[in-house]
């Protein structure tokens, strides 16, 4: 038995060995209790219990900000570099990456992705209030564009066979995120003269036996007055006709009578009748889009090409939330969709088409200008003599027009040495290239198998050379059934023979275009001679200005463009 006094005088009895732990080097033990018992046997003792007087626990320590930046900049100092294995890309003047290809600084950037007619695309940055109007300039200045108006973007959806043009004002970001993570949606960049072609021919969209007698209240104002009186305050007469609805879940169509009001779309129950109790509100425009249907009847059983169909705005494209409709004619359909978008957006729709025509207007004015002051500087020459001298406007003139026919005849003439057999030599005294011969001459005969076409238009975007007639008809269709809109293609079914494909009146009409030989020289002619050109190029031009045997003149080519 061990006997152990503490400081405070009071005896303990310990049982078993023990060993003494002190805390500390200095002295301060000595004033409490200092000594820890550490009992090393397993029998418990009879010990009393020992209070200490004083109790002493750890606490918080606060750290300053200061100080945990300084312990951070010791320990990452302590720690060994890295070096850097490509240090060209950290450099901006000397880095390979494309411009472009690297977010900007800015955090409210976003990629989008845009594809061109010829299935490649390109990555643009955009910012989050980006809008189709503003998407589109960039385009064009990325892509080298000849003109500045006239380009749209299309939401397209190929597995729906769905695509509408989106509107300028609208935010791209915002059409996207309706897109679902599995959907197969992809937007275009390509010409649309239609956009806003009904403030120019409002008669030609808006038939009279569409509109609806209601939208007349007065019963005094003719109907053209009363489609442009409501065209200028950016609104809409009533539509009213039959439509082709596909029913839910079945292939089959139902022919119904619809509405069309600023309140929604509304199909009668019961025949034509336009009774308040025989309509049924089908959709409330505010929440909608509007979409052609591409293969509609492949896709969808259609009675007719003629389909659109209007979907929730807001929702992901499901099959179960499509409304489909098919009209009788594309005149119809046309007339629909415009009604739709003017009764959504309204006065917005009519600030868009001022802004597209002043900037058009604009554009034009600037061209001239840079155009009169590059002129302005420069002085005409004539180099032909020994000596060169000034020469006149009107001479400068009339120098590049006889060049540029002489250079017209000579290629027609080299296209039809190489087609014809050795030793025989064209006759030199043909016509000019510079003009069409007009009506009164011979009429040619039909080109020989040798003769060889002119090859001067296939550098001109007019041109899409092998289409078929159905290929030439939906790219007129795309980018918009306005009046003088063309392209011209090889013939498929005539050898040697072109077609110039046309619209007119919402319609594409095609002509053939039929190379003729007379005086050893090819020309082409669209009325069996009476009229001739030395290619197409000439034949172009001249049905730019004149309309000769077209119903209208040519205005709009159809072209492509490679992003």
């Amino acid at each position: 038995m061990l006997m152990v006094q503490t400081t405070t005088g009071d005896m303990t009895a310990v049982a078993g060995p023990w060993e003494e732990l002190m805390e500390g080097e200095d002295d301060s033990y000595l004033s409490g209790s200092t000594m820890t018992l550490d009992l090393l046997d397993d029998e418990p003792p009879a010990l009393r219990h020992l209070e200490p007087r004083h109790l002493t626990h750890s606490q918080p320590i606060t750290i300053s900000p200061a100080r945990v930046k300084a312990d951070e900049g010791r320990w990452s100092s302590s720690l060994p570099t890295i070096p850097n294995p490509f240090p060209e890309l950290c450099s901006p003047p000397q880095s390979p990456v494309v411009i472009g290809s690297v977010p900007p600084s800015a955090s409210d950037k976003h990629l989008i992705r845009v594809f061109g007619e010829d299935s490649y695309s390109r990555s643009l940055w955009v910012s989050r209030g980006a809008t189709a109007k503003e998407v589109c300039h960039l385009l064009v200045q990325t892509a080298h564009c000849s003109d500045q108006e006239s380009w749209a973007l299309i939401e397209f959806h190929p597995s729906r066979g769905l695509e509408r043009c989106l509107e300028d004002h609208e935010m791209v970001l915002q059409v996207q995120t309706s897109w679902s993570i599995k959907a197969d949606a992809k937007l275009l960049f390509r010409k649309n003269y239609a956009k806003y072609e009904f403030f120019r021919t409002p008669a030609l969209f808006f038939p009279e036996a569409m509109i609806s007698d209601s939208a007349d209240a007065s019963h005094g104002i003719k109907s053209s007055e009363l489609i442009e009186t409501l065209l200028r305050s950016g609104s809409c007469p009533e539509i009213q006709g039959f439509l082709q609805v596909k029913e839910p879940s079945r292939r089959a169509w139902k022919r119904v009578y619809f509405l069309l009001r600023r309140s929604g779309l509304y199909s009668s129950t019961k025949g034509s009748s336009k009774e308040p109790r025989h309509l049924q509100c089908v959709a409330d425009l505010g929440q909608l889009s509007v979409f052609q249907v591409v293969n509609g009847r492949r896709l969808y059983g259609a009675p007719s090409n003629y389909t659109f169909c209007i979907k929730p705005a807001r929702e992901p494209v499901h099959t179960r939330g499509l409304k489909l409709l098919c009209a009788e004619t594309e005149e119809a359909r046309t007339c629909w969709t415009s009604a739709f978008r003017l009764f959504k957006y309204g006065k917005q729709l009519h600030s868009n088409f001022q802004f597209s025509k002043s900037a058009a207007q604009w554009s034009n004015d600037r061209t001239e200008t840079r155009l009169r002051g590059s002129d302005a500087s420069l002085v005409a020459m004539d180099f032909s003599g020994s000596a060169g001298r000034v020469i006149s406007a009107s001479e400068a003139k009339s120098v590049e027009r006889e060049e540029g026919q002489s250079w017209r005849r000579r290629e027609a003439l080299l296209g039809n040495l190489a087609g014809r057999a050795p030793g025989l030599r064209p006759d030199s005294g043909a016509p000019g290239a510079g003009g069409a011969r007009g009506a009164g001459g011979t009429k040619g005969t039909s080109a020989s198998q040798g003769a060889r076409p002119s090859s001067i238009h296939r550098g001109h975007p007019w041109f899409h050379g092998g289409v078929s007639r159905r290929e030439a008809e939906r790219l007129v269709e795309e980018q918009g059934l306005v009046d003088g809109m063309f392209l011209i293609r090889d013939s498929q079914q005539q050898a040697l023979c072109f077609v110039l494909s046309l619209c007119h009146k919402l319609k594409t009409k095609h002509y053939l275009v039929i190379p003729c030989e007379e005086g050893g020289r090819q020309y082409y002619s669209m009325d069996d001679g009476v009229t001739v050109f030395a290619d197409l190029l000439q034949l172009v031009e001249f049905h730019q200005i004149n309309r000769g045997i077209l119903p209208v003149c040519l205005k709009h080519p159809c072209v492509g463009v490679a992003l």
